[in-house]
């Protein structure tokens, strides 16, 4: 899903489709690249299982599937909490340092 993400055409995609579902020429308009480029990356979008297409006749219809933001926002976060505490560590650490390089100075 972050390799889907990693490209700026397709988080353009995906916040296009937080608006409202689209078909795929839609989608193509917004964009300088051909339709063909467009399709290839809506398919590694849905591959993420960020985009669901629904077909109808002729039609491709695409939405926005927001579960796999929230699992990797959940993910995220675990590794926010790990590296704040890690962070909190190293200030507790370098404040005890400069503490004591304060007393030897005035010592």
């Amino acid at each position: 899903m972050f390799t889907a993400m990693a490209d700026p055409t397709r988080r353009a995609i995906l916040a296009r489709l937080t608006h409202e579902s689209a078909r795929v020429t839609e989608l193509a308009r917004d964009f300088p690249i051909s339709l063909n480029s467009t399709s290839k990356h809506i398919k590694i979008l849905e591959r993420a299982g960020l985009v669901i297409r629904t077909i109808n006749g002729r039609d491709h219809l695409l939405s926005l599937n927001a579960a796999p933001l929230a699992e990797a926002a959940h993910w995220v976060r675990h590794f926010e909490s790990f590296w704040e505490e890690r962070l909190a560590a190293l200030d507790q650490l370098l404040s005890a340092r400069r503490s004591d390089a304060k007393e030897k100075d005035n010592g």
